[in-house]
């Protein structure tokens, strides 16, 4: 897959360690990362890894004990500020009280758009997740992909260039996953957004990646990057080719280094 080389998210040497009654805990140790403009960069290791803490630090939700990062050339605090990002948490987090329309105006009503503009941004992206027509639904009629579809669109409603997912698909079954994985690979072919993917399925990192990032046990250190030479045309039955099971060995023994790898 052809991405560019502007770097947009930079780590060099990061660190975070959290303090916690029981005593310190090291949630990163020297994680060193560029993801340029365009790609789709999985994370996959063992729970407990670092894996969310990464993308938590990339959106400024949680800070760095050592070393640094940028986003965009800027801190996080300062790309969260400049609304450089949308974040998909694992769970829909939609209000049951709001339709599904004013549950992605949200961001739009806070950050001061005019109801015009919320309008056409709320159409636009009802559009882009196949949502046209369930604006006007509560999430409590719309099926949990449905729901995590809405989700996805209200990170895109404010055209941000990177899209940070917290495992956004893991607690939905296997052929609504798939699905998904379809809509999400068609959505950042189209937009040419940048990708954070945090997941613990082999097969989505292998599907969706232009680049893995598999991570050792806590402390979570980068254990590989694999850099998939997969088409960017990827149908499902790519799956069984012989160049996906072999990134997917690739995937696995890493992950079993990182499980051996000696503190």
């Amino acid at each position: 897959m052809n991405t560019t080389s502007q770097p947009v998210i930079v780590a060099e040497k990061l660190d975070l360690t959290f303090q916690t009654n029981d005593g310190p805990v090291q949630a990163l140790r020297d994680v060193n990362l560029t993801i340029n403009k365009g790609d789709f960069v999985s994370f996959i290791g063992p729970s407990g890894c670092g894996k969310t803490t990464f993308l938590r630090v990339v959106a400024a939700l949680e800070h760095p004990t050592g070393g640094q990062i940028s986003v965009n050339g800027m801190t996080p605090d300062e790309a969260r500020r400049a609304r450089a990002y949308g974040y998909v948490f694992q769970a829909a987090g939609l209000y049951p009280w709001r339709t599904i329309e004013k549950n992605i105006m949200l961001p739009l009503e806070i950050m001061g758009y005019s109801s015009d503009e919320q309008a056409e941004h709320v159409d636009r992206v009802l559009k882009m997740v196949d949502l046209e027509g369930f604006g006007k639904k509560y999430p409590w009629q719309l099926s949990g992909g449905m729901q995590q579809r809405a989700s996805i669109a209200r990170a895109l409603a404010f055209d941000a260039g990177i899209l940070l997912m917290d495992e956004p698909f893991g607690a939905l079954d296997e052929i609504v996953r798939d699905h998904l994985n379809e809509q999400l690979l068609a959505l950042w072919d189209r937009t040419g957004m940048t990708v954070g993917f945090v997941t613990h399925s082999i097969p989505e990192a292998v599907y969706l990646s232009t680049r893995i990032v598999v991570m050792s046990p806590r402390p979570g250190r980068i254990t590989d990057v694999i850099e998939s030479t997969l088409p960017r045309e990827r149908p499902l039955d790519i799956r069984d080719t012989p160049e996906f099971l072999e990134i997917a060995h690739r995937v696995r023994e890493g992950l079993r280094a990182g499980h051996a790898y000696d503190d």
